[in-house]
């Protein structure tokens, strides 16, 4: 049962009352005129005698009169309820209109606050209401909601600087590790238990490094996309798996494609790291001789389809959480921040995204974006970084 709006019921409520007390109006005026209006009995017996013989037709001029007074008494009696109650009638249509646009004026400042709650966003926190009108409870509550913004925005952007910069700073130690690793192996007197534990920290130095570039792009794609350029879609697909050549072979794993021309309006950057990612999960949590295809096209923007292990439907949801695995893909050397990435980057550039797990294993996702803006030159497309 659909639920009635507030200004539905204060319409109502406030009908009701003014029929209410209309209905106490016509009562008492009732109860006035029939006060006032005399009684036919007593009316009569007050009238003089006009005759000296009364059984001279003085019974019958009584009740002649009797009557009359009587029909005057109730016809204007209802000719008052029905005159009244037309009138409630009509002033009640015209309360209950004038009761619908009250009601709306009033409720204007909240309509102003849930349309800025719907718009914002990661990248919309600086929306602001600013109600203008008189200091009553609706300004205050518009102002409250204000201050929490004020709140919420600083908070996020300190939580997505101390992660850009955190991530930032970890880099340096990290090249710096690497490459004493890389020149203590390059020793000819290392000895294999050498060689061995530096491989293992390098290994180990890789995931680190991964998990950190993937912080750095989570956390710039959750501040949202200060500029908007047309990409090609299809380029930016072709030049990521002509990159993910290597990874397939490595994991015997056949690549398809089928891609069409699609332009979208957003950041190239962000765009290609959506695509890397999905076509790398799809290879990384695939099994031997397993295969990938890969789509672009109008709608949706683009699918990865890949074979692999049955996943269970409760666990999709929590493939796009943060750090994030199945027990199965925990030893892959994945970071847990891949589909995290995708879903932060397809809500940065207003678009959905969509995952079913393959009754045959494996999954089939599908990412669905805006198309690019018609007024945006076509000169300007920017294809994938090389």
């Amino acid at each position: 049962m659909k639920r009635w709006s507030v200004r539905t019921r204060l319409t109502v409520i406030y009908g009701f009352v003014f029929m209410a007390v209309g209905v106490v109006l016509v009562v008492i005026n009732y109860l006035l005129i029939v006060g006032v209006l005399p009684q036919p009995a007593s009316f009569v017996e007050a009238l003089p005698t006009t005759s000296a013989y009364p059984d001279s037709g003085v019974a019958v001029q009584r009740t002649q009169t009797l009557d009359t007074v009587a029909d005057y008494r109730a016809s204007t009696i209802q000719t008052m309820l029905m005159t009244s109650g037309i009138a409630l009638l009509v002033a009640g249509g015209v309360a209950a209109l004038a009761s619908w646009y009250i009601a709306g004026r009033v409720l204007r400042p909240v309509h102003m606050i849930t349309a800025t709650a719907r718009r914002l966003g990661a990248e919309s926190l600086n929306r602001r209401i600013h109600l203008d009108g008189p200091d009553d409870e609706l300004k205050e509550l518009a102002n409250t909601f204000d201050g929490m913004l004020d709140r919420l925005a600083s908070a996020f952007d300190s939580q997505t600087h101390f992660v850009a910069n955190a991530s930032h700073e970890l880099r340096t130690p990290l090249a710096v590790q690497r490459t004493l690793v890389e020149v203590a192996m390059a020793d000819p007197k290392a000895s294999s238990e050498l060689r061995k534990l530096g491989e293992h920290l390098l290994i180990t130095n890789e995931r680190s490094e991964r998990l950190i570039e993937g912080l750095l792009v989570l956390a710039r794609s959750d501040r949202g996309l200060r500029g908007r350029v047309p990409v090609r879609l299809d380029e930016v697909a072709e030049t990521v798996l002509v990159g993910s050549i290597g990874l397939a072979d490595q994991h015997n794993v056949t690549i398809k494609k089928r891609i069409r021309p699609r332009t979208v309006a957003g950041d190239p950057v962000l765009l290609e790291r959506l695509i890397t990612n999905l076509v790398h999960n799809a290879i990384r949590y695939n099994e031997p001789g397993g295969s990938v295809s890969v789509e672009v096209g109008d709608s949706p923007a683009v699918r990865v389809v890949n074979s692999g292990p049955v996943v269970p439907v409760e666990a999709l949801p929590g493939l796009f959480e943060p750090f994030r695995r199945l027990e199965r893909t925990a030893t892959s050397g994945g970071s847990g921040l891949g589909l995290s990435i995708v879903r932060s980057v397809v809500k940065a550039h207003d678009g959905s995204i969509g995952v079913a797990a393959r009754p045959s294993g494996g999954l089939d996702l599908r990412v669905d974006l805006p198309p690019a803006y018609a007024t945006a030159a076509p000169n300007r497309t920017i294809p994938a970084s090389t």
